[in-house]
């Protein structure tokens, strides 16, 4: 089980650019409701995302075929919409996680490579 990461104030263009990833990510070993996608984010580290973010995000991608959705009775309470990832969901994941190893490790490079310290026009 992984622990628990503290909560960092991350720059908000960085979690939009990467919300997408990470909540497709969320749902790979299962389905899940809302909610417990909000805690599992906040629980790796990246801070609270808001019910107002993240469930226009899934509508999208409901829209696109990524995740499908089910309504399950509470248990003394009322349902819960729940999300799970389909197979053009795993599939875009997969190539969403390859393209952000890519970018990652190129722009890492470049931000530590002392050939490029210092070229401004």
């Amino acid at each position: 089980m992984q622990a628990k990461q503290e909560p960092v104030d991350w720059p908000s263009d960085w979690l939009r650019a990467t919300l997408g990833m990470c909540a497709l990510r969320a749902l790979e070993s299962g389905p899940s409701y809302g909610y417990a996608i909000i805690s599992a984010l906040a629980g790796a580290g990246l801070g609270t995302i808001k019910g107002g973010t993240l469930y226009p995000l899934l509508t999208r991608f409901e829209a696109a075929g990524w995740v499908a959705t089910e309504w399950r009775p509470g248990e003394g309470g009322p349902g819960r919409k729940y999300f799970s990832l389909t197979a053009d969901g795993r599939r875009t994941l997969a190539e969403q996680r390859e393209a952000w190893r890519n970018f990652t490790h190129t722009t890492t490079g470049f931000l530590n490579s002392p050939e490029h310290a210092g070229q401004g026009a």
